[in-house]
């Protein structure tokens, strides 16, 4: 399975974007996602997650800016994210929790990745 990662842009200070992540191929369940950062120089960092249950969990830096959302029906993964600012320019991955088949096991998928570039 490969995860297909859009909705990367240039935006400015204060602006939003909202990011996609979907599976190449038909799939059972998206159960526990991540999403990551990786500004240039830097580490990849976590920056939001939502479990298999709905529960989610945001890095400091993004809490109350950023929203993590799926959609089941499309087997679709979200993060909006609001009132951007310079210091979130960075390369966005998702990071998913799949079972293909109603019988498989769960396993876990990277996305491409996807360029986020705020200006000042």
């Amino acid at each position: 399975v490969q995860l297909q990662a859009s909705g990367g842009g240039l935006v400015q200070a204060g602006g939003s974007l909202r990011l996609s992540c979907v599976p190449s191929e038909s799939i059972f369940s998206i159960n526990g996602m991540v999403w990551y950062r990786q500004a240039p120089g830097k580490e990849r960092e976590w920056v939001a997650a939502m479990t298999s249950g709905g529960v989610t969990n945001y890095a400091d830096s993004v809490k109350g800016r950023f929203t993590v959302s799926r959609d089941n029906a499309k087997n679709t993964v979200y993060l909006q994210m609001n009132t951007l600012k310079p210091e979130d320019t960075a390369v966005y991955y998702c990071n998913l929790d799949i079972r293909k088949q109603v019988t498989g096991r769960i396993r876990n998928y990277w996305g491409q990745g996807t360029q986020v570039t705020v200006s000042s």
